[in-house]
């Protein structure tokens, strides 16, 4: 009988990040019972989890992006997510100027790089928190996972424009960049169904061209996924009968998820190991500008998009909107690693990383809130 469980164990750790939940307790007990042996030990892994292992992490929410603007996605028409990329857009831009106000308040200029890191949305735990507030068949829970996508795509964007890992190399980047692109596209062409050659071919001169070129090489799969052979339609993000389609992106996802799974645990626990003395304006400003300017940014931009004539997707309400929005300040993996590229390790990465640990309070606010508005009663 316990053979027989376990599949279904293991599923349900994979299918809810319980591992990176894992790896992040056990990176905060280790760094607050033997902070120099967690040092010690975790130090030589962040270039191997985060340059490396993080690559495919990135990978699979790429994916995502390329099949929600395949016919039937969610951004296959601009018209019909006009307002969840508006919501998007305001749920970056208004915790971004949260974030530099407070700062600016505080008097901590040397908190002023970390303005991109309330601006990330974890997809999945935002996900799992919908959809333990609203009923299934809900127009929220399409709406928050366009919006997490959307937020994911600019997320890469401003990673690649304002993180560089290192000085800027434009030739190296187009050398390695070039040659990189023309091989998946030639593999395509060629009909190549097997992920492998596209991920160490293609993959391998992308990470090396992003790595000399002084942008982070996690994105290293970004630029490659949209080339790999893909379904002609988009079945919806996290459709079960996914798991029955064979072409190349499909097969490169359930090859990954279970790794990527692990990685997340290595993430965690790299990443993760913050000493609770560690607490300082730094975190509570990463706090707050993603628990209320998330749900600000988000309403208002909608609300905007409403004035221009825009309509809100499947009739949601503004209330619905505020839950959602508290929802995706749950910034948690994006923000971490956001928190590690802007900051060299120190207090101030220190505090950073505590705020973006401390964003999971979005989880059981968004849910307060949904029982409080009845949302659970709503269809």
């Amino acid at each position: 009988m316990a053979q027989a469980t376990r599949p279904g164990v293991w599923a349900f750790v994979i299918d809810n990040s319980l591992l990176l939940i894992a790896g992040t307790l056990v990176a905060l007990v280790w760094a607050n019972t033997s902070l120099a042996s967690y040092e010690h030990v975790t130090h030589g892994l962040h270039f191997a989890v985060n340059d490396v292992g993080m690559v495919f992490f990135f990978a699979l929410a790429a994916k995502e992006i390329v099949e929600a603007t395949l016919p039937g996605g969610p951004l296959a028409s601009i018209r019909q997510a006009a307002v969840p990329l508006m919501a998007a857009v305001g749920g970056m831009i208004v915790p971004a100027a949260l974030y530099t106000a407070q700062a600016a308040i505080a008097g901590r200029p040397d908190l002023m790089p970390g303005w991109a890191v309330p601006c990330a949305t974890d997809i999945a735990f935002s996900y799992l928190v919908a959809r333990m507030i609203f009923p299934a068949g809900h127009p929220a829970i399409p709406f928050l996972l366009l919006l997490a996508i959307a937020d994911d795509a600019l997320g890469l964007l401003l990673l690649a424009a304002f993180f560089p890992s290192g000085p800027l190399s434009p030739l190296s980047f187009v050398a390695f960049m070039i040659p990189a692109i023309a091989v998946t596209v030639l593999l395509a062409r060629r009909g190549v169904q097997s992920f492998w050659p596209y991920v160490l071919i293609g993959g391998g001169l992308s990470w090396t061209a992003l790595y000399l070129g002084g942008v982070h090489p996690a994105l290293a799969l970004v630029p490659i996924l949209p080339f790999m052979p893909h379904a002609a339609r988009d079945r919806g993000l996290f459709d079960p009968s996914e798991i029955y389609l064979t072409d190349t992106m499909n097969r490169f996802e359930h090859w990954w998820k279970a790794p990527v799974q692990v990685i997340l645990f290595c993430f965690g626990l790299v990443n993760a190991g913050v000493p609770l003395g560690g607490l300082g304006a730094g975190s509570w400003i990463v706090l707050t500008s993603l628990v209320i300017g998330k749900p600000l940014g988000i309403v208002t931009t909608a609300a905007l998009g409403v004035l221009m004539g825009l309509s809100i997707p499947g009739g949601l309400r503004y209330r619905d909107m505020v839950v959602v929005g508290t929802a995706a300040g749950i910034g948690f993996t994006v923000a971490l690693f956001f928190a590690t590229a802007a900051f060299p390790a120190g207090q101030v990465l220190n505090e950073v990383k505590m705020g973006a640990l401390l964003s999971f309070a979005g989880a059981p606010l968004a849910v307060g809130l949904g029982r409080a508005l009845a949302l659970h009663r709503a269809r």
